[in-house]
């Protein structure tokens, strides 16, 4: 009888899946897929780059493993990894995934010369002075004025905003966005809480914080209770 396959390839439209049997060992999975690897290059030698996705079901693939197993398909000239998944996850993986979740919220006033910085989204119940600057992974919430520097999104998140209760900093960054802050402010149209984000011409634009509930449906993390919106 045929032993099972511990490496099954399957063609998608975006290119070639390698879902791997998550209990073997790992030195079977690397002698098996050399075989098949040995096969695919012998049938597809002339064809163009194939964008190869791994799925490692519940299989934890530390670093050198991974690079292990991309170093042994790049060696197939027309074979690059796009990505690898796994079910699987460290305890420092999944600690920094809640870091990145959480709300931290503040009491106080950002100074000039200070810096506070959180991982995840920033509730700020205070001023930001000139001079001062507030970072988060995630969005900024500013209940007072901004009137220093705010970078929300710095961990590589480009849907991020910064929302604040008097909207006059003095630079505002967003992810690799940078917009300065324009020559004066008209105190009417400023009494209001205001937000800023990333449009689709990869600008930062200031507008109405009413806007959120369209651009970012996302943006709610409501539970429990009961909620009309």
């Amino acid at each position: 009888m045929k032993n099972k396959q511990n490496i099954m390839i399957k063609g998608t439209k975006n290119g070639l899946s390698l879902q791997l049997n998550d209990r073997c060992s790992y030195k079977e999975l690397l002698v098996e897929l050399e075989e098949k690897l040995a096969e695919l290059h012998r049938v597809d030698d002339d064809r163009p780059l194939i964008s190869v996705s791994i799925q490692a079901g519940n299989r934890y693939l530390d670093e050198q493993q991974q690079e292990e197993l991309k170093e042994l398909i790049r060696q197939k000239r027309n074979l690059i990894v796009d990505h690898i998944e796994s079910n699987v996850v460290t305890k420092a993986e999944a600690q920094q995934y809640i870091d990145e979740q959480e709300i931290t919220s503040v009491a106080t006033i950002v100074r000039s010369g200070q810096v506070l910085e959180v991982e995840g989204d920033l509730l700020l119940v205070g001023d930001v002075n000139p001079g001062g600057t507030v970072k988060a992974g995630g969005n900024i919430f500013i209940m007072g004025a901004l009137r220093g520097v705010a970078h929300a999104g710095y961990t590589g998140k480009a849907e991020s905003v910064i929302v604040a209760s008097f909207m006059t900093p003095s630079q505002l960054r967003i992810y690799d966005c940078i917009s300065r802050a324009p020559d004066h402010y008209d105190k009417e149209e400023h009494h209001q809480m205001e937000c800023a984000y990333i449009d689709r011409t990869n600008q930062i634009v200031i507008d109405r914080l009413q806007v959120l509930k369209h651009l970012r449906p996302n943006i709610t993390r409501f539970k429990g209770g009961h909620y009309n919106g």
